[in-house]
């Protein structure tokens, strides 16, 4: 039975006026504002880091007594680079009680039909500690049908586990013109080892992250966890049904295969120890994002993906603006 078209099934289930307006936050066919990059100097801005030095305008630094920078306007269309993380981590349970890589998937699908939509050229680079899949930024629905294809194939729980830094230092060396990278991993990430290749990525690139949420793993059926420990984003709407699945008894790391017996999930003291965890690691990786300069978005489930990248592309939209 031949494979239905993944555009076509994405196109599917999304509704037009969010498409339209998602398309319209993407847009660059007009004036798109890229900072160091251009025919035309747009206006001037404070520096901030990340910022290409060599766009200082020293006089206007003078006369404000801060470092400025200029911002240049370039009419074309992007190329996009979709970075997505397959190590077997993002085989577990997304908060919203599917799959983390189904929820990653539908990330990469409306990625590429917003970029189809506006003509942009979208590559790949996917992969883990063991493997990198590499896809030159084309347009066109047949590469792109090609693209996601290998994205959903390259999910398997017996995969190495993540190497988010290889896969940027990837595109560092394989990316030469300016892009847009849209990373995709989970929530963990990027860690302590993927900043300083993050920061590299966003000296040259626009970067935006989006997270896939992991499950509460002491929820009754390992549904969603809090939002504020989760790191839901600021969309006014999720818009999604929480898909609650069966009671579960025990619970298994697909990283380490360890299993957490269905005694210790009925712990006060242990649940509240994670709970402490992970809201340390979620302030960790936020703080990381922030040094960096990088927008980054947390997604629950497939049915609040495009309502969640909406408003990550509008935030980054306010902070280029």
């Amino acid at each position: 039975m031949p494979h239905r078209s993944r555009l076509a099934l994405v196109r599917a289930r999304l509704d037009l006026p969010t498409v339209r307006r998602a398309t319209g936050l993407l847009e660059g066919r007009h004036r798109a504002v890229w900072k160091g990059h251009g025919d035309e100097v747009d206006d001037l801005h404070a520096y901030t880091p990340g910022d290409d030095v060599g766009d200082i305008d020293w006089r206007a630094s003078a006369r404000s007594a801060q470092p400025v920078v200029k911002r240049y306007v370039a009419t074309s269309n992007l190329s996009v680079v979709l970075v997505v993380d397959t190590g077997r981590h993002m085989t577990a349970t997304a908060a919203g009680g599917e799959r983390k890589d189904v929820v990653a998937q539908l990330v990469a699908d409306v990625v590429a039909h917003l970029s189809h939509r506006r003509g942009d050229r979208v590559g790949l680079v996917a992969g883990d500690a063991g493997r990198v899949l590499e896809l030159p930024p084309r347009a066109g629905s047949t590469h792109l049908e090609v693209l996601l294809r290998r994205v959903e194939r390259t999910f398997d729980p017996a995969a190495p586990e993540g190497d988010l830094a290889r896969l940027l230092d990837r595109v560092l060396r394989r990316t030469a013109r300016r892009s847009l990278v849209v990373v995709v991993t989970d929530e963990a990430r990027p860690t302590e080892a993927d900043e300083r290749a993050l920061a590299r990525v966003r000296t040259r690139h626009e970067v935006l992250v989006v997270q896939v949420a992991d499950a509460d793993l002491f929820g009754p059926g390992l549904g969603a966890a809090p939002g504020t420990v989760a790191g839901a984003s600021d969309a006014r709407e999720r818009g999604r049904p929480v898909h609650a699945p069966r009671a579960v008894r025990a619970v298994r790391d697909v990283v380490s295969g360890w299993t957490l017996p269905a005694y210790l999930r009925g712990r006060r003291r242990v649940q509240e120890a994670v709970a402490q965890a992970r809201v340390e690691r979620h302030a960790a990786v936020r703080a990381r994002l922030r040094r960096v300069g990088v927008e980054a978005v947390t997604v629950e489930s497939t049915h609040d993906v495009l309502d969640e990248m909406s408003a990550l592309l509008g935030r980054a939209r306010r902070v280029r603006g």
